[in-house]
């Protein structure tokens, strides 16, 4: 008997059970411990930076000592610092804790794709950041729902190899939970590429921290993480806008009101007038709770707030959104109202990032039409904007070498395929509504 066919047959079986085969996640990683150390009280801590506004960036770090300067001193040579600003300061407590002094200090203006060399309070460690290109081709990294454990540091050490512009992150960061001390060490974990790069992020539910009757929500979060809602005309830190390269990105809360008869939605439409798609033709829209989700957990938790404002995103020809809250990885279609829509967003859950809650590893069968990639494993998302027509999203698990794309997919723009064009008199219609 002519062996041949027994084997093709054995090698066919043996594809076709390994294409079969779900990826095998490792088992889960503890939460960090940060040991304690005594620093000087007028040491900068937890640096970071954000972007503030046409050519300006937000310094923000901790002192423990009360009366230290709220100076940035920064330029273009190591050690050489040409311009000096002066910020602002707040501080908050929350039942027994008492936060440190939180600097926060606008620099510029400052000249885009450019390294900055900068020193915090007059004294400590020089840090050094790279301004964002004026122009295309930027990359945003993208990674939500951080924590503190060790596939965070996992996520923190991929996004270091990317080369990126901005991170993006759609809300949980610290996951402190009331302890917050707990905001501490997670600034301190970040602040290694967070004073690198400018980091934009919205709020989680973990970022509430709502005590009844003795204590508001998002008050560490607000307090910390200062974005520039003032400067896109914004009354909440917890909904604000940002233009930079040729993207217009908004911020949305989740957490916060949303019906059309509230401040986010009323300035939500302001923000959208005012878009200009020649100068960004790329429309990205951040908040928590991800709208399409075929994912088990938290199913239906964010259909009010899509009743209220898809139908304006979607007149506006949002390209791209991009969510958390459901602890694993899934990319859609275009889509609108429910189904597939060639005008339509991509919506992206990636609030996989390292949490201590662990993964969200039930999803419903089958799948959505509108679903084409999920899976419950931590990661980070890089979206290169290559120009005005085309940008490149991809997928990276944490345990896979940096090299390695799980899921990568190219995006036309809404503007390039003429949906722009053919529903400015929609969205005409829905802004000037009262």
């Amino acid at each position: 008997m002519d062996p041949k066919p027994i084997i093709t047959f054995l090698i066919l079986i043996s594809a076709t059970v390994i294409a079969a085969q779900e990826y095998v996640r490792p088992p889960p990683r503890k939460a960090l411990h940060f040991p304690w150390s005594r620093k000087p009280s007028s040491l900068p801590q937890q640096v970071h930076i954000s972007l503030a506004g046409d050519k300006h960036m937000r310094v923000t770090w901790i002192t423990n000592d009360k009366s230290a300067p709220s100076i940035v001193e920064y330029g273009t040579s190591s050690g050489k610092y040409s311009s000096v600003a002066q910020g602002e300061s707040t501080s908050y407590s929350y039942l027994l804790y008492r936060s440190g002094k939180i600097h926060h200090t606008v620099i510029g203006p400052l000249e885009h794709g450019t390294v900055y060399f900068y020193q915090c309070g007059g004294q400590g460690p020089e840090f050094q950041f790279k301004t964002p290109p004026a122009q295309f081709p930027i990359t945003f990294a993208v990674a939500g729902d951080m924590g503190q454990t060790g596939w965070t540091k996992s996520t923190l050490d991929h996004i270091e190899q990317c080369k990126y512009d901005v991170h993006l992150l759609p809300g949980d960061l610290s996951y402190a939970d009331y302890m917050q001390s707990r905001w501490d060490t997670f600034g301190e974990l970040v602040q290694p590429l967070a004073s690198v790069r400018p980091w934009m992020v919205t709020q989680g539910n973990h970022e509430k921290e709502n005590i009844p009757l003795l204590k508001d929500g998002f008050a560490s979060y607000n307090s910390r993480w200062k974005m520039p809602y003032e400067e896109s005309g914004s009354s909440s830190n917890l909904y604000y806008s940002f233009e930079v390269a040729g993207v217009h990105a908004i911020m949305l809360g989740s957490y916060t009101d949303y019906d059309e008869y509230s401040d986010q939605y009323r300035w939500l439409k302001a923000d959208l007038s005012k878009v200009d798609r020649q100068k960004t033709p790329w429309l990205v829209v951040l908040f928590h709770v991800p709208w399409y989700n075929s994912n088990k957990a938290h199913q239906g938790e964010g259909d009010s707030m899509m009743a209220a404002m898809e139908p304006l995103l979607y007149a506006a020809s949002v390209d791209i959104v991009l969510a958390g809250h459901v602890h694993a990885y899934e990319r859609t279609k275009r889509v609108n109202s429910g189904k597939s829509d060639t005008c339509g967003a991509v919506h992206i859950t990636i609030g996989d990032g390292g949490n201590r809650e662990g993964l969200a590893h039930k999803y419903i069968n089958p799948s959505p039409e509108w679903s084409v990639f999920r899976e419950a494993s931590f990661g980070h998302g890089e979206l290169k904007i290559v120009n005005s027509t085309h940008a490149f999203w991809t997928w990276h698990r944490n345990d896979d070498d940096e090299p390695v794309r799980s899921d990568q997919v190219w995006i036309t723009s809404l503007v390039s395929s003429g949906c722009v064009a053919q529903k400015r008199h929609e969205l005409r219609s829905i802004l000037v509504a009262p």
